[in-house]
């Protein structure tokens, strides 16, 4: 067996395809749909984050508003910049990159985020919204999975399902989503006794770990759909050979670069034990900016009403 990769490349571009004759019908309303991204300090990854978020909103005709205060910003002083957006009325999401620096309160500083301008979906009203399952926006690598397994004709209901890990943004939203979706869910963590053996029982299995390729093929049930969450840069020859040494592309990526990105998932184990997969990267990442474009247009369609 071999699984079929699952392309969130193309479906992440049919989701914005789909977007763009609702920012048209926006934009002739008066103004176009604004994005206000909050990017604190000089954290790399998050910095790469946000470059493609603004990308895509240029690419789509969303106007996107940056602001970007310095790391040693007090948490008093980051709401004062927070607090105005949720009253412009150009500004119809607002996304606040995590993480940030550990002197901040993060969750106080999102507390001034509107709940009509919660654009990643991670605030109370929109988190009791989705446990209710009534509709608002939805954490957006999680949704952005559900588009990905319903575009690709992945039956849910009376399925098993297991997702690792239980972070707000992703494990506990995971797990409601596809609650609702009529799956049987298990929701795995660190504590979790015999984590392989739970893991074997799910026909959709979701790593969301933040660890690098900590789910082999002990944990995979043959045929089992795999949704890899995680983006883990390894640098160690030894582990990379261990992980890549069947592919030649990402040796040669390492060998270039000297480090290689790998999943929570081992890839050979998840290649050849599923019956469809994520790659990593080209697999979640693309579907999360997506959604968060999806998420800023229904906002905005809900301002220029």
């Amino acid at each position: 067996m071999r699984g079929v990769v699952l392309d969130g490349k193309r479906i992440s571009q049919q989701i914005l395809d789909e977007l763009r004759p609702r920012i048209q019908a926006i934009r002739a309303k008066g103004r176009p749909p604004g994005l206000a991204v909050v990017l604190v300090g000089d954290d790399p990854a998050s910095k790469i984050y946000v470059r493609s978020k603004i990308k895509t909103c240029h690419d789509l005709g969303i106007r996107s508003i940056e602001l970007t205060p310095t790391a040693d910003i007090t948490t008093e002083a980051l709401i004062e910049q927070v607090r105005p957006l949720s009253t412009d009325p150009a500004v119809d999401g607002i996304l606040v990159q995590m993480p940030l620096p550990k002197h901040i309160d993060a969750e106080e500083v999102t507390s001034y985020v509107d709940y009509t301008r919660d654009v990643d979906g991670f605030g109370a009203y929109s988190l009791g919204r989705l446990v209710s399952n009534k509709p608002a926006p939805r954490a957006c690598t999680p949704a952005g999975i559900m588009e990905l397994l319903r575009r690709s004709g992945i039956p849910i209901a009376g399925k098993r399902a297991v997702v690792v890990g239980r972070s707000d943004i992703v494990g506990k939203p995971m797990a409601l989503m596809l609650l609702h979706e009529n799956a049987t869910v298990t929701i795995c963590h660190s504590r979790t006794a015999n984590l392989a053996e739970e893991c074997r029982r799910a026909d959709i299995l979701v790593a969301a770990i933040g660890k690098a390729a900590m789910i082999g093929s002990e944990h995979i049930k043959p045929g089992a759909v795999v949704i890899d969450v995680g983006m883990n840069r390894v640098s160690d020859r030894a582990e990379v050979e261990r992980l890549f040494g069947d592919d030649p592309a990402r040796l040669a990526a390492f060998e270039k670069n000297g480090s290689v990105l790998v999943g929570d998932v081992e890839p050979r184990a998840m290649r050849e034990l599923s019956s469809a997969y994520t790659p990593v990267p080209g697999g979640v990442g693309p579907l999360t900016i997506a959604m968060l474009m999806a998420n800023t247009v229904s906002l905005a369609e809900q301002h220029t009403v």
